[in-house]
């Protein structure tokens, strides 16, 4: 075994202004000397939705390089991680505060961050390119999530990706996205022969916007409390079924999600332009709640 190092870490609270809401985030502030396995052994040990591990930047455009990893698998890009990094990196005074704004290197490429200064700052982050995939059948979609083919609105599920593939599937009401579930044989059912790798967003419309729920048995996420990479998507995809109550220019929307699992999540969207032509903001509040250390020796290699 090599020397015990320690490494120390914060969990914040994403998508929330209450301490044990919105989504956990284990953010690690200096992760430069951790290779990828053990990113993802402390991931799995950590067992959040997502854990994040900051680096030296490889650009000079990025105030620094972010590794996301769940309990399962390395995302190319993810939301909450994004927006709970950002908030402890301006909180350890890592990156300066009065710029309103900087970019975070991730697997997917920049990403840039706007901070909202407030008695409590909200931050955003621009959405990066969509991707639009097949569309699955309605009544096998039903099926999979534990429902019957009228809780369905009479929109084809779809998928959706900004560095995550997402099958989004809209419902009638609240009461059918608090029934419904899907386990990793459902999901697996669902992406049939397909090789990628994929999560499922349900939600129904309100007058807000949203209320929704998501899974991802596939990469060790029973249940997701907050999803900023599905939101922007979630946008563009209710935007082009008429599924939004207003869609004007500079809209702003909401997304609640996590209140059935107990983790209410508020994920808000700003529309730019009109209908989002000049790109989807996702953005939030962060609440701080652990500072602690991991303390263990990284075998020799």
């Amino acid at each position: 075994m090599g020397r015990e190092h320690e490494y120390r870490y914060r969990v914040v609270d994403v998508f929330t202004e209450n301490p044990l809401e919105g989504n956990a985030l284990a953010v690690f502030p200096d992760a430069a000397s951790l290779d990828a396995t053990t990113m993802q052994r402390i991931a799995l040990e950590l067992n959040l939705a997502e854990s994040a591990f900051v680096l030296p930047p490889t650009r000079s455009d990025c105030a620094a390089r972010v590794r996301i990893f769940t309990p399962a698998k390395e995302m190319r890009f993810a939301g909450h991680p994004t927006i709970g990094t950002a908030f402890v990196l301006l909180d350890e005074g890592l990156v300066p505060a009065h710029t309103g704004g900087f970019s975070l290197e991730e697997n997917i490429g920049p990403v840039p961050v706007r901070v909202e200064t407030g008695a409590r700052p909200m931050l955003w982050l621009r959405t990066p390119s969509m991707e639009t995939g097949r569309c699955y059948d309605p009544s096998l979609c039903a099926s999979v999530l534990g429902l019957t083919p009228p809780d369905l609105l009479d929109v084809a599920p779809q998928k959706l990706s900004a560095g995550n593939p997402t099958i989004f599937v809209a419902l009638r009401d609240r009461l059918a996205v608090d029934r419904a579930w899907l386990d990793l044989a459902g999901m697996r059912q669902l992406r049939g022969a397909d090789a990628e790798l994929a999560c499922v967003f349900v939600f129904t419309p309100t007058t807000e916007g949203a209320y929704s729920r998501m899974f991802a048995p596939e990469y060790g996420v029973a249940e997701d409390p907050a999803t900023g990479s599905s939101t922007g998507p979630l946008a563009a995809f209710m935007i082009r079924h008429g599924l939004l109550a207003n869609s004007s220019s500079g809209t702003r929307l909401l997304s609640e999600q996590g209140t059935k699992m107990g983790r209410r999540s508020l994920v808000h969207v700003h529309l730019r332009g009109d209908r989002g032509a000049d790109g989807i903001e996702i953005g939030g509040h962060v609440t701080p709640l652990v500072t602690a250390t991991m303390r263990f020796a990284v075998p020799r290699r």
